[in-house]
């Protein structure tokens, strides 16, 4: 009897979510496969070597499996008290971009620190999460007020400023807000302020948009403005902007019900620049097809539902906010790089969480799945 009553506490003590480690681990080793398929040909034609982006990739991979099983036995209450200087390093990285930056094909983003690239923006989306947590604890029913949702909304605008000012990211810029505006919107009651601002926000993008679409004026353009246009009528810039989305709609239109195979993609052959990055879906569409890229999406689901399990379930409130800040970046990310892909919205360059290439990225993304499962290991601990 005794020896059943100390099992049962053992199970009660922590509960490990294995459907989301099985989801991010079936994600990142699928992103391998898809990411040596896409990158092959350009690697051995740019390096000599087919698996340069794999290899590149593959460390990064391991880093940030490594840095998922720490943060998953790391406690999460103690980000609390480290949200500050958190939220000052991801500001001050994005400052050493302004001396220190590299650029990569026109865009300076990147710092080199030992060797190793980092992308500042992608720590500001992680530091956003956990300083907006931290807030939103703090201000508590304060957050109801007007000055409260205030603070709450300034210093997450402020990362999303610099990012954008600094970095020219306006995609990394639009997902920092995104990810406040979602766990704000769990923490407070009604919807109107949230209605309101997001009619006002679409009605000021169809204002550009028409303004941009009846503008006479093509050349020294912004090159935003040029994606909007390219974006209207892709074929009228088949040698422009719009190049990219074109090809990334004749693979996904290629690729059929069931794809033409794996490894079997033309598009990839040099057609889309930069097919391992943002536009690594359409190269999923083309040789599985539109079974592979439902999978895909249905994968997407499936973690994006774990997460919610989780802070339905969370111990706390900071725990639950964490775990919604999480999938709040999964979701937007996925879903505005779905939409660039398949030409709903502007070519704007955001990569697909776990499968596109970049080591920053997928090294903060799965930091932050472990700080979801860290959540999930106190659920019925209290």
């Amino acid at each position: 009897m005794e020896l059943a009553n100390y099992l049962r506490r053992k199970r009660e003590e922590y509960y490990i979510d294995y459907s989301l480690v099985f989801v991010i681990l079936f994600l990142v080793a699928f992103g391998l496969i898809m990411l040596y398929s896409t990158s092959s040909y350009e690697a051995n034609l740019d390096f000599g070597d087919s698996a340069y982006y794999f290899k590149h990739q593959l460390g990064p991979v391991l880093i940030g499996v490594g840095a998922m099983a720490v943060m998953s036995y790391f406690p999460y209450r103690v980000l609390a008290k480290f949200a500050m200087p958190i939220y000052l390093v991801s500001a001050a990285l994005l400052i050493l971009i302004i001396p220190f930056g590299k650029t990569i094909n026109g865009a300076k983003r990147w710092l080199i620190i030992m060797g190793i690239s980092i992308q500042p923006a992608e720590v500001a989306k992680v530091a956003t999460i956990i300083f907006t947590a931290t807030m939103i604890v703090k201000l508590k029913k304060n957050l109801l007020t007007s000055k409260g949702f205030g603070a709450a909304l300034v210093f997450p605008g402020i990362l999303a400023g610099m990012v954008y000012i600094i970095t020219r990211n306006l995609s990394s810029a639009v997902i920092i807000m995104g990810i406040t505006m979602i766990m704000l919107f769990v923490s407070t009651p009604g919807y109107k302020r949230y209605i309101i601002t997001a009619v006002a926000v679409l009605g000021l993008v169809a204002v550009l948009v028409l303004i941009i679409a009846n503008s006479d004026q093509t050349s020294g353009m912004n090159y935003r403005f040029e994606r909007v246009l390219a974006w209207l009528d892709p074929t009228a810039h088949a040698s422009g902007k719009g190049f990219q989305t074109l090809q990334a709609l004749y693979a996904i239109g290629s690729g059929g019900v069931f794809g033409k195979g794996l490894g079997e993609s033309m598009q990839k052959m040099g057609f889309i620049p930069e097919a391992q990055n943002d536009m690594i879906f359409s190269i999923i569409c083309e040789e599985l097809g539109l079974f592979g890229a439902i999978a895909v999406m249905l994968m997407f689901l499936l973690l994006i539902w774990r997460l919610m399990i989780i802070a339905n379930n969370a111990p706390d409130m900071f725990g639950a906010l964490l775990v919604i800040g999480v999938m709040g970046h999964v979701a937007i990310q996925v879903i505005l790089n779905i939409a660039v892909v398949t030409n709903t919205i502007p070519n704007t360059g955001i990569t697909l969480p776990f499968i596109s290439y970049g080591g920053s990225a997928v090294i903060i993304q799965l930091a932050e799945i472990g700080i979801a499962l860290n959540v999930a290991r106190n659920i019925g601990r209290e």
